[in-house]
């Protein structure tokens, strides 16, 4: 399936290449949702996140004419929208900081995990946003935008091994932090 999307998103690439602005528009309403959900992670906030996805469309759409690689479009996006979002935290991070210092959490109790979907879902949410910033970083584009390790370490800029090293760090921590909650 993901290989088949990777396919579809390579043609319309080339399509815009050769002067198609209708497939510009589909590339748009196939791939807008994922980019807004990416900067969302970093910000947290809806407005940002869509303000942060519609800059990366500007910067998609003035560079994709140099895209070498059309397969490659659904990483080479993520990298634009993870680098402006990973920019504005930044520039806001102590902002945020504050706000969240203001802020009460909601835990969940462990005896709660079995209920239902949902909730074992809010856990390993919870669970995971324990995990430094770059650990959580490394599950989302693994496991929900399932991004290869080779495509993240495009998009963080880092070598492979880093991403490797990052993805076991964090599953251990998440095995480590089950492990506690079951007992």
């Amino acid at each position: 399936m993901i290989e088949k999307n990777k396919i579809v998103d390579g043609y319309l690439v080339l399509e815009i290449q050769a002067g198609n602005k209708k497939a510009f528009a589909i590339l748009v309403k196939r791939w807008h949702k994922r980019l807004c959900q990416q900067a969302y992670w970093y910000t947290k906030d809806k407005e940002v996140s869509k303000d942060l996805a519609q800059d990366s469309w500007t910067i998609i759409l003035n560079k994709i004419m140099g895209l070498k690689d059309p397969n490659s479009f659904g990483s080479w996006a993520l990298k634009i929208v993870t680098r402006k979002s990973i920019d504005w935290y930044r520039k806001h991070r102590k902002e945020r900081n504050l706000k969240s210092s203001l802020s009460v959490s909601k835990s969940i109790e462990p005896e709660d995990v079995g209920k239902d979907t949902n909730r074992l879902l809010a856990f390993m949410h919870a669970a995971i946003g324990k995990l430094p910033m770059r650990q959580q970083e490394i599950i989302r584009l693994y496991y929900i935008e399932e991004l290869s390790v080779g495509e993240i370490s495009d998009v963080l800029e880092v070598p492979k091994g880093t991403v490797k090293s990052r993805l076991y760090t964090a599953r251990e921590k998440l095995k480590n932090e089950l492990k506690k909650q079951k007992t």
